[in-house]
């Protein structure tokens, strides 16, 4: 797709499909009110005869306007500007780009020159177009025999004034490395079990390498774990027949020293439960438990796109969890690379296990900062619903950092509490540390377990499980969150550090 900047007078503008805002009441944007002087009081007569109110997302698609040069020209409500906010402006985008798709033309050109959300800053306002127009062209067709139609739109501009040329290129330059980095997140999480191995993500991360020159990837086996002593990420994989990876992608942006961040996913390809068998009904979904690693190859796409001037480090424990008679069984002791010990009371708990090892190894990196993501506890879902990230952390200013980034991103985050009470419920009689804490406070427990691994760094936890794919019906399918935040995070890391 190829996303433009444009500018000029907006009845002469060479396009398909011309998009014009009409606010509440039936009020006229500046660009709206162009279009209305230029056809003589069309628009005007359309909104008075009530075909058309301003209210939020409400579209009219128009054919031979007069006094323009585009084909058509589609309204899109706005509504009230007290009411203008991320969530209805990515309505007001959806909606937009669900009449385009359906016409058929080949460019389309947004002329939105009025108040788009409660987020002033324009840069953000023209990304999140970008973005979500962009989102909203996202098809699924790997495993498909027949593939779907060549898309007939091939270009996306925005109309911006001179003076705001160089925000908005900005804007779409970085827009559109999200989109991209989503993208590669939704693909990978939409991929089956049988496709989308531990070893299928090794080799993504090496066409990484060779696409980008700023990004070295290196993957570590599973006999070059057992020496590191990362028995509780080997633990997971011992049923299944895939053998396990820890994937390291080393993007190198900043000056030599810096320290970098560090992303680091869960990569649980397929989870079965291990011998802790999970029902069967909706089990087809868990292949979409390494969402969180797919997030890291999404950031790490995006960032490499947008050459931040910072240095990053993407971590993925990628392991199949099956049952077999090679299975973890409920109660063994498996010692991690940290020295600590383990009790696995419940195999499908198994997320922890593979990130505590991964979290270890970042250590090596002196980071300045870890992130995990992961798909780690249903308790998250019911916490925060499909809505919003869990935020954890041992550092609460890493925590704000990254709620921030999630509302600038509208990828948005809630931070749950990490108190020692909830380390109690991690006691065990025969090993260091028990795996699980219980039904209360799952997802609090569950980042407790993680936090006994990351003492000597600012960490935070993301648990994306509800946020990070649809369930059932036409809209099944990964979502690609976290990319937004986390790429929101090290964009305002990178100015910062400049």
């Amino acid at each position: 797709m190829d996303f433009e900047i444009v500018n000029g007078e907006i009845q002469s503008l060479e396009t398909e499909c011309l998009v014009i805002a009409v606010e509440a009441d039936g009020n006229l944007s500046p660009a709206a009110k162009a279009v209305d002087s230029a056809s003589s009081g069309y628009i005007s007569e359309i909104i008075n005869q009530g075909d058309i109110s301003g209210k939020t997302a409400q579209t009219l698609l128009l054919h031979k306007v007069p006094g323009v040069t585009t084909k058509r020209v589609l309204l899109v409500g706005f509504g009230k500007e007290e009411d203008r906010n991320n969530r209805n402006l990515r309505k007001a985008v959806t909606a937009v780009m669900g009449i385009v798709k359906g016409t058929g033309v080949s460019s389309v050109t947004f002329a939105l020159d009025c108040k788009l959300s409660d987020d002033a800053d324009q840069y953000r306002q023209l990304r999140h177009v970008v973005e979500w127009a962009g989102a909203e062209l996202y098809v699924y067709d790997e495993t498909k025999s027949k593939k779907a139609d060549p898309l007939k739109l091939e270009q996306i501009a925005l109309v911006v004034n001179d003076g705001d040329a160089e925000i908005a290129e900005t804007a779409l330059l970085d827009g559109t490395a999200i989109v991209n980095g989503m993208s590669i997140a939704r693909d990978l999480g939409n991929l089956p079990g049988n496709i989308c191995t531990p070893t299928y993500l090794a080799e993504q991360a090496l066409e990484l390498d060779d696409e980008f020159e700023s990004l070295t990837a290196t993957i570590v086996d599973e006999d070059e774990m057992a020496e590191l002593g990362m028995h509780c990420l080997l633990s997971v994989g011992n049923g299944s027949e895939q053998p396990s990876k820890l994937i390291v992608m080393e993007y190198k942006g900043g000056e030599e020293g810096d320290k970098p961040h560090v992303l680091v996913g869960k990569g649980i390809t397929f989870d079965t439960g291990g011998i802790s068998l999970k029902p069967g009904a909706g089990m087809d979904e868990m292949k979409y438990d390494m969402c969180g690693a797919a997030s890291v190859f999404g950031a790490m796409t995006a960032l490499c796109e947008m050459e931040l001037p910072i240095n990053v480090v993407g971590i993925v424990a990628a392991a199949e969890n099956m049952p077999s008679g090679h299975a973890t069984k409920p109660g063994d002791i498996v010692t991690t690379m940290s020295g600590q010990t383990v009790e696995i009371l419940n195999t499908d708990a198994e997320g922890r296990l593979v990130l505590c090892d991964a979290l270890t190894y970042a250590g090596k990196f002196e980071p300045a900062s870890v992130v995990d993501i992961a798909t780690l506890t249903g308790a998250c879902i019911i916490a925060l619903g499909h809505h919003a990230t869990g935020v954890l952390s041992n550092n609460d200013d890493l925590a704000q950092e990254l709620m921030q980034a999630g509302n600038q991103a509208a990828d948005k985050a809630w931070q749950l509490p990490l108190w020692d009470e909830f380390q109690e419920q991690l006691d065990s009689n025969f090993a260091d540390i028990a795996n699980i804490g219980g039904r209360p406070g799952g997802t609090i427990t569950a980042a407790c377990f993680l936090s006994r691994f990351t003492k000597e760094y600012r960490w935070a936890h993301l648990d994306i499980a509800g946020v990070a794919w649809h369930s059932g019906g036409k809209n099944k399918g990964a979502t690609g969150r976290c990319v937004p935040l986390l790429t929101q995070y090290l964009l305002n890391q990178s100015a910062d550090e400049e």
